[in-house]
């Protein structure tokens, strides 16, 4: 038995020997990659113009629809909806909210909703759902058009948000300044603070805070494509126009489990422009409540990994775009990236562990001298990027979140590996058996009234804290 043990150690060393060089050369790529991300960012801070709110003129407010596409959500929506209504600071908008027949107790809601205020608007769709988002979203600017026809109004921006969002009083008011100069415009998002326990929502606050303070604004400033977030997006009346003429009135793909991330795309390859609204220069952001359960932060995964890296590959490649060649890879490389992170994490607790039996057992450590120099370079950029999500975290969250940024890291990498997993399986399941892919909904929830509290106290330090600054 004992000879038994020795024997399958032997063979397990030798494997973790065998793929350190193979996991050392991808962490060492994917690190260059990241590296090349950090320094653009690093020239924009110090190069490019800081935009402030107070320095763009004041404009007439255009008329704004708000698309929100709704299914079983009967129970936060008038929440949203009138918590919203009562902060945001500004005037010329209507909220068209896209509900399915069959959601009964939703399609109730907003019935009620609708007889009680006049700038909401019931968008029915005619067919039983749930279907997608971008299908519920195109019923809802059918809608908008009949609408217009009707009233003699006409909508001058489309922006879209979901039944879980938190809107900044000034956003409204911001995008509408911006609209004068671009055809797309993101607000930021990011997860509102919850307790350091809930494990799984924190994931998303560091990485969130990371993409949205780095890699979004590298990579807009660097000429890539912006992808919508899915909600703060806001679009002029003239990209939509171009958006449905180039897809026989469908301005968002229904097929498209990502039509966000796919609609960004196709607003840059029309040769429309783009903005991101930089969080650290104009301090206005859309907050929600991210999955908190690791079931559910897997299945929303498992949707964005299916639409932006597989079917947005199948359905668009790689394009004649050259700047765009750059993003698409750094958007798809999660499909090697996070297994083989998953099983890096394994191998080097299967180290530890045998090195601290070595101390213990006064034995030759089974991997002594047979750890390449090629690991101890993956493991430094590993480090950078633990260090620089952290730091990122630190600015939006504070510093005693941040500390547990790099017990986060590992537990993210396990979300993302069984998604990443979850997602290739769906669509060669999909690809095989000639099926659509279908809609993976979120499950949502509006914060509590102490949550957006919470947030506007903050908001409130860091703009007192700068002004003593």
């Amino acid at each position: 038995m004992h000879g038994d043990l020795n024997g399958l150690n032997e063979v397990i060393a030798a494997f973790v020997l065998g793929i350190i060089p193979v996991l050392s050369f991808w962490f060492i790529l994917s690190g260059l990659d990241d590296l090349a991300v950090d320094c653009i960012f690093g020239w924009m801070k110090v190069f490019a113009t800081n935009p402030l709110i107070n320095t763009l003129p004041p404009s007439r407010e255009k008329k704004f629809a708000v698309l929100i596409p709704l299914w079983n959500e009967y129970e936060v929506i008038e929440q949203m909806l009138t918590h919203n209504k009562a902060i945001i600071q500004y005037q010329n908008y209507d909220f068209f909210i896209g509900v399915y027949p069959n959601d009964k107790q939703t399609l109730h809601e907003i019935r009620q909703l609708e007889q009680q205020h006049p700038r909401i608007h019931l968008c029915l769709c005619p067919h039983d759902g749930p279907t997608s988002k971008a299908d519920c979203l195109n019923w809802i600017f059918q809608h908008i058009i009949l609408y217009e026809q009707q009233t003699g109004d006409q909508i001058e921006a489309f922006l879209t948000h979901d039944a879980e969002d938190v809107i900044h009083p000034r956003s409204f008011a911001l995008i509408n300044q911006l609209l004068n100069h671009y055809d797309m415009v993101q607000i930021p998002i990011l997860p509102l603070p919850t307790s350091f326990r809930k494990l799984t929502h924190a994931v998303y606050c560091d990485e969130f805070a990371e993409g949205q303070l780095k890699d979004l604004q590298a990579r807009v400033f660097s000429g890539g494509f912006l992808p919508s977030c899915g909600v703060g997006t806001a679009f002029s009346r003239h990209c939509i126009q171009a958006l449905a003429e180039t897809q026989s009135n469908r301005v968002f793909e229904p097929t498209c489990l990502t039509e966000d991330y796919e609609i960004g795309l196709r607003v840059h390859r029309l040769g429309l422009s783009q903005i991101f609204v930089r969080p650290d220069a104009y301090q206005v952001m859309t907050w929600e409540f991210f999955p908190q359960t690791f079931r559910g932060a897997v299945r929303q995964r498992t949707r964005w990994i299916t639409g932006i890296s597989l079917q947005g590959w199948q359905r668009n490649g790689w394009g004649n775009d050259k700047s765009c060649w750059y993003w698409l890879w750094r958007d798809r490389k999660g499909l090697i990236g996070n297994p083989l992170s998953l099983l890096a994490n394994v191998i080097f607790v299967y180290g530890i562990t045998t090195l601290c039996i070595s101390l213990w057992t006064a034995q030759p450590w089974q991997l002594s001298g047979g750890i390449p120099l090629l690991a101890w370079w993956a493991l430094g950029f590993q480090l950078i990027r633990l260090v620089t999500r952290t730091i990122c975290c630190a600015l939006i969250y504070g510093p005693w979140f941040a500390l547990g940024t790099p017990l986060r890291v590992v537990w993210a990498n396990v979300i993302n590996s069984f998604a990443t997993v979850s997602a290739i399986q769906r669509f060669a399941h999909s690809v095989i058996h000639k099926t659509p892919l279908i809609w993976l909904k979120t499950e949502h929830a509006f914060p509590t009234v102490e949550a957006i509290q919470n947030v506007a106290a903050r908001a409130k330090k860091k703009a007192t804290s700068a002004g003593a600054g």
